[in-house]
């Protein structure tokens, strides 16, 4: 099976309405779930909030203090997963100055395709002015023989490798996107760990022997780390990061996620992936 981990975490500038409100009336025509937070008496608070099957949407009264000004929404599929043949479209709309937090009580299994038939996941999320939108699901795990289709997803065409061949080891991939100066400190921290990381786990073993010794020994082979991950500044004034990792397990993308969004604790009064 292959497991993938999918995030966007955006607090972008003022919105673009004009080409995104065309697509996004077409969307929400078909939409399975809407989702909508505004400010009502001066805190976030969700607003519209609606589901059919298979997606169901969760909102818990409570999840950090009081004092945190931050809607959260659990999204589950009936039976645990996508069967062959669902679509999940939802459309998320966050309000000037609001936050939003979006997750997952667990993994979502895509269950085995029947008559060839994709099951697809889409989300269309429209974020306003100074605010905070944080989508953190747990992995989507497909069976050997499903089809699956994620809009976020980009996968390279005209390939004879398949997608596990390609992968090797590396069974997990996740994606975050940091953008805006709300982030800023998120994004300085993520690229400074991340060069840290991978100066190290990429350097070449070196010999302690002298020159001859080492002349006498084979080359010794660099071993593949556990998690590989790079980040990539993006947008006009470099207000956004995009990180891209991959790893041998849940664990060590987890492990990552915990280090790195840590002070996302700061705006949603609780850590993401704390209890992962």
């Amino acid at each position: 099976m292959i497991s993938g981990l999918g995030l966007r975490l955006t607090a972008p500038h003022p919105l673009r309405p004009a080409r995104a409100a065309t697509a996004h009336r077409g969307m929400a025509e078909a939409a399975t779930g809407a989702v909508r937070v505004e400010k009502v008496r001066g805190r976030s608070a969700l607003t519209r909030c609606f589901a059919r099957y298979p997606l169901k949407l969760i909102a818990p009264s409570k999840v950090g203090p009081a004092s945190c000004d931050a809607v959260w929404l659990y999204a589950l599929t009936y039976g645990g997963g996508i069967v062959s043949g669902d679509t999940i479209s939802c459309t998320v709309s966050v309000g000037d100055g609001c936050t939003a937090a979006i997750t997952t009580q667990a993994s979502t299994k895509v269950y085995k395709a029947v008559d060839s038939k994709c099951s697809e996941q889409l989300l269309e999320a429209r974020v306003g002015e100074d605010a905070l939108l944080v989508v953190i699901p747990d992995p989507v795990t497909c069976f050997s023989t499903a089809r699956y289709y994620q809009k976020q997803v980009l996968l390279e065409q005209g390939s004879n490798c398949s997608i596990a061949e390609r992968m090797q080891e590396y069974n997990v991939i996740a994606m975050v996107v940091l953008l805006g100066p709300k982030l800023r400190h998120i994004q300085d921290k993520m690229q400074d760990e991340v060069k840290s990381l991978m100066s190290g786990q990429l350097r070449p073993p070196t010999s302690g022997g002298s020159l001859y010794t080492t002349r006498s020994q084979p080359p010794q082979r660099l071993q593949r780390p556990p998690l590989v991950a790079s980040c990539s500044p993006f947008g006009r004034t470099g207000t956004g990061v995009v990180a891209r990792v991959a790893a041998v397990s849940t664990e060590f993308v987890y492990s990552f996620l915990r280090d790195n969004l840590a002070a996302l604790e700061l705006f949603l009064g609780a850590s993401p992936y704390a209890a992962s």
